[in-house]
Parts: C-alpha cells; structure tokens; sequence
C-alpha cells in the first residue's frame, strides 16, 4: 500500500510547491507574497508559517502591487522563475485582477492563491462574499476567468493532486505561459487528508523549445531570398527564448536590420551596427524609415502590438509581406501573415541553416548614424544658465550620461515609456518596460521585483507624479527589506502625457493637469517627504547637472532612493515617432476638432491590417 502523509490541503499546497524545481536547481516559485485576511490567514497562513525558509513568505502593502512586484521578478528571470501572491476572499482577491490582465497581456508568469468562499456554505454569505442571485458556484474570484490562463476552483483538498500540476504546466509552457488563480475555498484550506508520499517528489520542469515546421520553414525561406527590403522585429520572445545572439548573428550573417519592440528592446546593445532602434508610434526615425520601405516584415516573438506597427500604417511597401515567427498559432497567425510556429533561438538557427549563403540587399546605414546624432543633440543638458524646467527628454538624458553597462532601466505607464522607447539606448539586458498593458503604478513594485531578481544590477526607475500617486506604498517594504534602486521622480503637475494626446486629437485642456481640473486649490505635494516618510532616502535635484550627480551617489546606499525632479509637462520628445490611431469625434466642437478629424483620416487611409 501507497505510504501516505496526512496534511491540512493548506499545508500541502506549500509542501509541493517548495519542491518545484527548475533545471538550475533553484524553485521554480520562489516564494509567497500574502497579506493575509479572514479568507487565508487561518489555513494559508498557518501553512506559510510552518514551512520557514523552506518556502518564505513575504508581506507587501498591496495585494496588486505585490503582484506586480512577482511579475517583474519573473520578467527580469525570463520566466524561468516566479513568485505567488496570497490573498483573503473578496477585496483581497480583487485587487489581484490588474495584475491578473498586466500577466496575462504580457505572457508573464504569476501564481495567483486567493481566498474564496466556504465549499460546505454552512455560513453563508461570510463577510466579502458575493453573492451572484442566478449562480449558487460563483464567487469574487470568478473575475479572473478572462484574464488567467488557468483557473480553478478548490473545494477539496484532493483536487491539490491535480490542479497544481496542471498550473505549473501552464506557468512553464513556453507557449500558453501566463497568470494562474487558484480559489481556495477558506474551509477546505483547513481540511486534512491522506495526500500521497510520491505527490511530495521532488520535481523539474523544463521549459521547451519547440520546432519549427519544415514546410513553414520553407516558405519563410523562400520570402527571404525573393525579398528587396526585409527588416527584421525583435519581439520579446527573442529574450524569454533566450535567443539574443542568434538574432544579431543572423543579422550580420544575412545582412538584414533589426528593430526592437518595447518588449524586445535590449535584447541587444544599442551599439550594434544593425540595431536601428525601436519602430512605430514610439519608434526611431530610421527604423521608421525601414519598416515604411520593407516589403518583407519578419517578426520574432512580437505580438504585433499596435505602438509597434503604428496601428496598422507604419508597412507603406505596396508589395509588403508579413512573417511572424512565433510559439504561438495565435500571435503568429495575426494579420495575414505567413506563420512559423516555433521557438525563436530554434527557428533561427534553422532558417539560417536553410538560408546559407544568403546575404540581404545593401541598405541605408547612414540614417542610423544620423539618427543617433539627432538624439544626442535633443537629450543634452540645457545650458547653466536657463531658467527653464528641464523637459522629460534633458531627465533621460542625464540619467543615460552615467548609467552603467549593468544599468536596467525600467518604467511602465505616462510619458516616459515612449520617450525611453525612442531615445534610451540600452545595453543588453539593460531595459525592462511593462508597455503590454501600460499599467499606472507598476513602476515602484516592478522596480523592486527586478532588483530582487538580480541584485548585481542597478536599476533605475522612472516615474511620473500621476504614476507614483496611484501605487507607491511598496517602497516601503523595498526600504524594510533593504532593496535598493533609484526612483527618478518626475513632477509635471498631472497627466502630461494624456494632456498631450487630448490636445493632438483636438480636445480642450481638460482634467488631466491640476490646472486644468475643476477644484480651487491647486495641490503641492512634497513628494521628497512622502518617500522619507516610508524610510526611503529622498532629495530634490534643482537642476539636471544635480540629477546626475544624485543618481551617482545614490549607488552606495542599501535603501532606496528618490530623487524628485520638476519637469516641464508641454514638450514632447520632439523627434521620431509615428501616427497612432486615437479616435477623433466625427462631428461637433470646435475648428481644432475639425483639423483634428482631418489628421486622422489622413492617417488612417495607410492602415493596411490584412493583405
């Protein structure tokens, strides 16, 4: 007879995960972030805290914030490694759901245990439950449905034996990788059973490569070789695929430039000679100018966002053709395109196999060169004697002065990402942006996820005062657990950035600046006391020659650092770019909405999504 050990479902749950490995030996979830409540502090936590150093357990401020800061973690280990968040039924569980569709639109994985309601219902309704009039099944938890790509129910302790393997499967699969919610009712959690011994092995979980279709790979093969301007779009795909140098060997092998996504940016350094920069909405000159004139678009590892193809009306070519090298169907299918289902480092090495002898037509080198001049002259330090805020362009440009090569540089939603998507040029590995689902607040948790995952690095924060004010209280557990990184605190006083685009779509100034809002007093907050008052090491830089030299000392400290700069919210970054498809009122309003509407139309006469 099967020898069996008999344990509380709470405490099985730990017991498994603290022997999921992955192929370095390390686990493959690291460890738990909980705030707990009366849905999991009497089952979950008693398991935590049973289970020691064995699996630790962490505690944040923020239930969505903890989130962020384990999808960061599992980014920056190229979702090799994650971490999971606990949370009580109702309000905790809740909170998970952005983070649940930032994981999700990312590819990211993330294990999600919440608390649900009582599988025996003897006490319904129990505080924080919902109660669906129609469905006696449903509970807050059902909300993740849509954005996980696993979900499951636990209302009983024996469906451990199977639900848990099956999220782990899904958070190692290469292809259908992403977030996983586990509702576990709070009585079942206490529930002892006789779990087998052997369910308690220690376990590894490879992540595959998967090849690509001869056939498939053939016709690709064959675009290549006809094709008079191929450009080539690095997705994210390149760096979880761990494909990096393939990607620049290919390049230089068959002479064919790249571009880099916001997702797939830094994959390789800013310096490689075929490394024209970012493309579409946000994208360089010069890559820009290669994507409107290529007539074979060869994506690997990219969703096809829409920033990246500049809504469908960056591709100009007439005879453009579209290959998207991808491990999944879905994402590699997108948009007519000739699709190669497979893993990048993989495919690569195959195509260039086939591809021997090969090399691409000549190309316009000169714009890049010319381009990287253009960017030197808009990121350099005003003269010493302007009286002038310094604009977001001057920030990135004095922290780019004296960054390092193991400088990360990270930031998620306002003005920021598009200017670091355009003019940050990063060093490999050096750049970590969460552009997938753009997600205000991300920044500070993110920013600790990240140094956790690598303490050898120094990362750099960019923030706005719009981004900071949503979610900020998780600096306070990087300051009790001595995570350091620096915060580059821009304040322009509001959404800037949103304030831009509503004026380019023709709108009125309206509710994004504090100027622009309907209250008397407008605010002036001490944003260098705040982030003292959670501990942090904050100042003020006066002027961007302060900047710099702050973010140099700022590297001695073991806490973090914040470092509050005021910036001027009306410029934008003046150079590349392209149009971005922001619906303008037909009808109505003033002559600006009129010209406006005329804009767009123009634009979007270019959109081709389908050929």
């Amino acid at each position: 007879m099967a020898k069996t050990i008999r344990l509380t479902a709470a405490q099985a749950m730990i017991k498994w995960l603290s022997v999921q490995m992955t192929e370095d030996g390390e686990r493959f979830i690291e460890g738990m972030w909980a705030i707990f409540g009366h849905g999991n502090v009497a089952g979950i936590g008693e398991a935590l805290h049973g289970a020691g150093e064995a699996f630790p357990t962490w505690r944040g401020q923020n239930e969505q914030t903890m989130a962020h800061a384990a999808i960061a973690y599992a980014k920056t280990h190229k979702r090799k490694r994650a971490q999971a968040v606990t949370s009580s039924i109702g309000p905790g569980s809740t909170n998970l759901v952005t983070a649940a569709a930032l994981a999700h639109v990312n590819r990211l994985p993330l294990l999600m245990v919440c608390g649900d309601i009582f599988a025996n219902r003897r006490p319904d309704p129990v505080l924080q439950q919902i109660e669906d009039f129609d469905d006696g099944t449903v509970s807050a938890n059902d909300a993740f449905r849509p954005l996980v790509r696993y979900f499951d129910r636990i209302t009983r302790p024996e469906h451990l034996l199977t639900c848990l393997p099956r999220a782990l499967s899904v958070m190692t699969d290469p292809v259908n990788c992403g977030p996983v919610c586990l509702a576990f009712c709070q009585d079942v959690q206490a529930e002892a059973f006789e779990y087998p011994e052997s369910f308690f092995t220690k376990k590894t979980w490879r992540i595959r490569r998967p090849l690509p279709d001869p056939r498939e790979l053939a016709d690709i093969v064959s675009m290549i070789r006809s094709a008079k301007q191929p450009v080539i779009v690095s997705g994210g795909g390149v760096i979880y695929s761990e494909a990096e140098a393939e990607l620049a060997s290919f390049a230089e092998t068959h002479n064919i430039p790249f571009v880099e996504t916001q997702a797939g940016k830094g994959a390789n350094d800013w310096k490689h000679p075929l490394n024209f920069g970012s493309p579409g909405v946000t994208g360089s000159q010069c890559a820009n100018q290669l994507c409107e004139q290529a007539d074979l678009v060869i994506g690997i590892g990219t969703r096809f966002q829409d920033f990246t193809t500049g809504s469908w009306a960056l591709f100009k070519n007439g005879g453009r053709r579209l290959v998207s090298i991808n491990l999944h169907g879905y994402d590699a299918g997108k948009h007519g395109a000739m699709p190669c289902v497979g893993d990048a480092k993989a495919t690569l090495a195959a195509l260039s196999k086939e591809l021997s002898g090969y090399r691409g037509p000549m190309f316009d080198t000169q714009s890049r060169l010319d381009w990287l001049d253009k960017v030197a002259q808009v990121t350099s330090a005003p003269s010493t004697d302007s009286v002038a805020l310094p604009t977001d362009v001057q920030v990135i440009g004095a922290v780019q002065r004296v960054a390092q090569d193991n400088s990360v540089v990270m930031c998620a939603a306002g003005t920021m990402p598009g200017a670091l998507q355009v003019l940050w040029q990063a060093a490999q590995g050096g750049y970590h942006m969460e552009y997938g689902y753009s997600c205000m607040g991300y920044e500070v948790a993110g920013a600790m996820g990240i140094k956790l995952a690598r303490p050898d690095k120094e990362v750099i924060c960019f923030v706005g005062d719009g981004s900071y004010m949503m979610a900020n209280s998780e600096l306070a557990t990087a300051v009790m657990r001595r995570v350091p990184f620096t915060i580059v605190l821009t304040d322009n006083r509001g959404y800037g950035c949103i304030n831009r685009l509503q004026i380019e779509c023709g709108g009125a100034e309206f509710n994004n600046m504090y100027k622009d809002t309907n209250i008397e007093v407008q605010p002036e907050i001490d944003f260098v006391a705040h982030a003292a008052a959670m501990g942090a090491y904050a100042e003020k830089a006066r002027s961007i020659t302060e900047l710099e030299a702050k973010v140099v000392a700022a590297r001695g400290r073991n806490i973090p650092t914040v470092i509050v700069i005021d910036t001027d919210a009306t410029p934008g970054t003046g150079v590349g770019g392209h149009w971005w498809d922001v619906a303008v009122p037909q009808t109505g309003g003033p002559d600006r909405l009129e010209q406006a509407r005329e804009k767009y139309n123009r634009s979007a006469a270019f959109q081709r999504t389908f050929d």
